[in-house]
């Protein structure tokens, strides 16, 4: 299975510095240009796909109906399993706020937030539903339409990444990820769009890509440019 992932469109929480985990908000103004951006590159890849899965909260799931509208795609699968990370007490509240009075907010990815879950669990669902997926869609390519922390979860399970380290990573709107699976392993990571900074060029990074910690320590610098990559 082929599964490109992108993020849904920006709200106006996003502009205005918020914390959404499973709420939702109004499209900023600008919104348009960024799915444009996307589907643009997606066109200019060829892509096409056999189906369009997303989140079920609002955001997404708009997103994903908006490209199922131009690529002919009239049916939006949607799933909890994809919806961002649930903030629990903590979800609108300003993060500059949570930053200066949680400590462990995106530091350790096993803090459950108030009447929430942790980054870890997130992403153990989020993997999950993904995996599945490709076994039960081998050939198929897939559009899923998802958010920053799923992303990053995805990002660093299938890459083998340390999760912690990874927890502020910025995560565009015009982000385009590349997943290729063989079975239900991820073989193969690419980005069509904005780079995230997980990998540096557009080029791809085969799996496994791993070194020892003592290799790594001694040809990290010259292996990360050469492989386009820069999770060490």
């Amino acid at each position: 299975m082929r599964a490109i992932v992108v993020r849904h469109y920006k709200t106006l929480l996003n502009s205005s510095g918020q914390i959404m985990g499973w709420k939702d908000a109004p499209r900023d103004k600008d919104w348009l240009a960024d799915v444009g951006f996307v589907d643009e590159r997606l066109r200019q890849h060829g892509i096409r796909f056999d189906a369009i899965y997303s989140s079920d909260l609002e955001r997404a799931r708009q997103t994903a109906m908006y490209y199922g509208r131009s690529h002919g795609i009239h049916i939006v699968h949607d799933s909890p399993a994809l919806n961002e990370l649930d903030y629990g007490l903590l979800s609108r509240k300003s993060k500059k706020w949570v930053e200066n009075n949680i400590p462990e907010h995106k530091k350790d990815p096993d803090f459950v937030y108030p009447e929430g879950e942790s980054f870890r669990q997130m992403q153990q669902r989020s993997v999950a539903f993904l995996a599945a997926l490709a076994q039960s869609r081998p050939d198929d390519t897939v559009l899923l339409v998802v958010h920053a922390g799923v992303i990053r979860g995805l990002v660093s399970h299938f890459l083998g990444l340390e999760y912690a380290e990874h927890l502020k990573r910025k995560i565009s709107h015009r982000y385009i990820g590349e997943f290729v699976f063989s079975g239900s392993g991820c073989v193969r990571y690419d980005e069509l769009g904005k780079l995230s900074g997980f990998v540096r060029e557009q080029g791809g990074v085969n799996i496994p890509w791993r070194l020892s910690a003592a290799s790594k320590s001694a040809a990290a610098p010259s292996t990360a440019r050469a492989r386009g990559l820069i999770g060490e």
